[in-house]
């Protein structure tokens, strides 16, 4: 089995959920899963988790992302995208002081109404499914934080603009809520993320090439099981969702304990410092293997795992 990291550029027609199936025939395992939906019309980076890394999927969901989104204005859809159908059409007539004077105001912590075209579920039905139904729910709107919005260009009624923002953010929703505030509506025309945690949309991988690259390893090694190393330049190791985190590793003669998953001492943790009580840890055993995130337990004086990701 593979363990570990792939940063696919989702392509536009794809489901998230259409790029781990199409990965779990690839890879043929059944343990991977993605970070974070992205509209099948978006398209941009969508890092994936394998095996134990799978893990991880939750800690990089709650990643800040990176977006280039067109603004279409003047046009107010069911879906806030140009997928859905028209509700009101109208003339955008604001000046460019208007426009970035109003986009300004959104940059910091804001208020935002998940829309009814979208994977998140109330009392366990999605509100894309309700919304296919005709049935319109209640949603509590959520406090989201846009860092910065860059304006890159304007082309009334086009505005094309780059959104740093954290988890949870509709971009639709956005472009909907500054049409509105702007008094002639808008919607999103079209959506790339380029950026999750570190994942970067420059080195991401498409389907296809994931696919013959994986082709090309089996091909060099007919007789074992695909492995990480086998895919060196694709797949990630685990650890680098981690590389905030003080480093430490083990020495060999407490590797049995290690393994066993014991709380360490720290005499037994090469390059522990005092200062790390208060910080997570990542720990290697004596040959640089990952193990797992840890950290100081003051009650039994020891570092302990909070997550484990040992191969």
């Amino acid at each position: 089995m593979v363990n570990g990291i792939i940063n696919v550029y989702k392509e536009k027609g794809y489901t998230s959920h259409d790029v781990v199936a199409k990965l779990r025939g690839i890879f043929r395992q059944k343990k991977i899963g993605h970070t974070g939906t992205l509209d099948p019309d978006a398209e941009g980076v969508l890092p994936v988790c394998l095996g134990k890394a799978t893990r991880v999927c939750d800690l990089l969901a709650d990643k800040d992302k990176v977006y280039d989104a067109v603004l279409r204005l003047g046009i107010v859809t069911d879906t806030q995208d140009m997928t859905g159908q028209v509700q009101s059409e109208q003339e955008a007539a604001c000046t460019q002081e208007e426009l970035e004077e109003t986009i300004r105001g959104f940059v910091g912590n804001y208020w935002q109404t998940p829309p009814m075209y979208s994977a998140l579920k109330v009392n366990g039905k999605k509100l894309c499914d309700l919304a296919r139904a005709g049935v319109e729910v209640e949603r509590k709107p959520r406090q989201v934080t846009l860092y910065s919005i860059q304006i890159e260009e304007v082309s009334l009624p086009r505005v094309r603009m780059r959104v740093h923002c954290s988890k949870g953010t509709y971009i639709r929703t956005l472009c909907h809520d500054i049409g509105q505030a702007l008094g002639c509506g808008g919607c999103m025309e079209s959506l790339v993320r380029t950026q999750v945690a570190d994942f970067m949309l420059q080195e991401a991988h498409r389907i296809a090439e994931i696919e013959a690259w994986v082709k090309r390893a089996r091909e060099q090694d007919i007789q074992t099981e695909l492995r990480r190393e086998d895919l060196l330049g694709l797949v990630a190791n685990t650890d680098s969702v981690f590389t905030q985190y003080p480093e430490v590793s083990v020495k060999e003669e407490f590797s049995r304990l290690l393994y066993n998953g014991n709380p360490l001492l720290e005499e037994w943790a090469k390059g522990w410092k005092a200062e790390y009580r208060d910080l997570a840890v990542r720990v290697y055993d004596s040959r640089q293997a990952f193990i797992g995130i840890y950290h100081w337990e003051e009650k039994i004086q020891k570092i302990k795992p909070v997550k484990i990701f040992m191969e």
